[in-house]
């Protein structure tokens, strides 16, 4: 299973830079999380500072007793191998092939011999479906290959807290859903904490737990992905939307000017009439893949806070739960039904033929 990741108070600046300001927050043991922001936030800087990498000014870190951020680095070093990272470019040596990228981190960190290395190795190449590519450089394999290249890589030291910078980063939207559903799988079988960073609206909406964001320096939203999505704060709704109109501008944030015009352009038009919240159902295990012992831990979070929520938020959620149920169900019985034998195709059928297009639903040339 994985660990809690506890951060308090952390603070981060380059220079006279602050980059981020009292940022507190708990990585729920075994569940998924998703950290959002516009660029430039300082998300990825987030990401090595919870490792040890980057050293904030003030606050902690807290992995098991361990502070990543005010111990000494012995214990830092020892703490980290407790985690993986998944690089956003996935980081491979031009000059390795996969399975000596992949087996970089066995060779420096562990006394296992080449022949437990190889068995890891090859397990874990076939986990994000790579098997059999183990003998190709990064410069003979797409983009997606490469970011499957570099999640192997993250797991193979038994990662309890897994770490993904930017994992859609480059891909086209089949290859962003693929790995999307091999994150929630690698979560069902290992258990492990997760934080995603991305931009993707698509992975933040059905992939996470738990959803974060950071804007103009602070963590403006943390919490459940259901009470997140179903947040009426105008910064979170407006990235959420993909919407140009709201606080968030081209240079992170408007100015007073601009967000005034904003609203006297909204004041003029018609009120459009209010939509019911939605949550999309959340991404399920792959056929064959345990169920998500974090998911269930989640559920019985979100259960607590229910009574405080607004009635909106409440029912959104409840017809959120009720899709990913419907989804799951709708699974499990196409895996269970047989497969239904094709008729036999008669030789000459009585059936009458179709009638006619009509000429407007001809297409150009076609013989009326």
């Amino acid at each position: 299973m994985g660990i809690e990741v506890a951060v308090e108070g952390l603070t981060k600046s380059f220079g006279a830079q602050t980059i981020w300001r009292d940022v507190s927050l708990t990585l729920p043991a075994g569940e998924v999380t998703v950290l959002l922001g516009p660029s430039g936030t300082g998300k990825t800087v987030f990401l090595k500072s919870l490792i040890g990498l980057i050293k904030p000014e003030e606050g902690t870190v807290r992995v098991d007793g361990v502070d990543m951020v005010n111990d000494p680095d012995r214990r830092v070093f020892r703490e980290r191998k407790r985690f993986g990272l998944m690089f956003q470019d996935g980081a491979m040596f031009g000059s390795l092939n996969l399975y000596d990228n992949i087996a970089f981190p066995l060779r420096e960190h562990t006394r296992k011999t080449e022949a437990e290395i190889r068995r890891i190795v090859l397990e874990k190449m076939d986990t994000v479906g790579l098997a059999g590519e183990e003998k190709k450089v990064p410069g003979q394999i797409s983009g997606g290959m490469r970011k499957r290249a570099g999640l192997a890589r993250a797991l193979v030291m038994d990662p309890e807290v897994i770490l993904c910078d930017e994992p859609d980063s480059g891909l086209d939207p089949v290859r962003t859903a693929h790995l999307s559903q091999l994150l929630i799988d690698v979560n069902a079988r290992i258990d492990a904490t997760m934080l995603i960073v991305t931009h993707n609206i698509e992975i933040a909406s059905t992939v996470p737990d738990n959803i974060g964001m950071l804007y103009r320096r602070d963590l403006v939203a943390f919490g459940p992905r259901e009470t997140v999505i179903a947040s009426d704060d105008p910064v979170i709704a407006q990235f959420l939307r993909g919407s140009p109109e709201g606080p968030i501008g081209m240079s992170e944030e408007k100015d007073a000017a601009l967000l005034a015009e904003e609203a006297a352009r909204a004041a003029n038009r018609p009120r459009p009439p209010s939509r019911p919240i939605e949550i999309p159902a959340q991404l399920r295990p792959s056929p064959g893949e345990p169920e998500r012992s974090g998911e269930l831990r989640h559920a019985a979070r979100v259960d607590a806070m229910l009574p405080n929520l607004p009635p909106e938020a409440v029912s959104a959620i409840l017809r959120g739960r009720a899709a990913t149920a419907e989804a799951a169900a709708a699974a499990a019985a196409a895996r269970s039904a047989p497969a239904a034998a094709a008729p036999p195709r008669a030789a000459h059928s009585t059936a009458p033929a179709p009638p006619p297009l009509p000429p407007e639903f001809k297409s150009p040339g076609e013989n009326p």
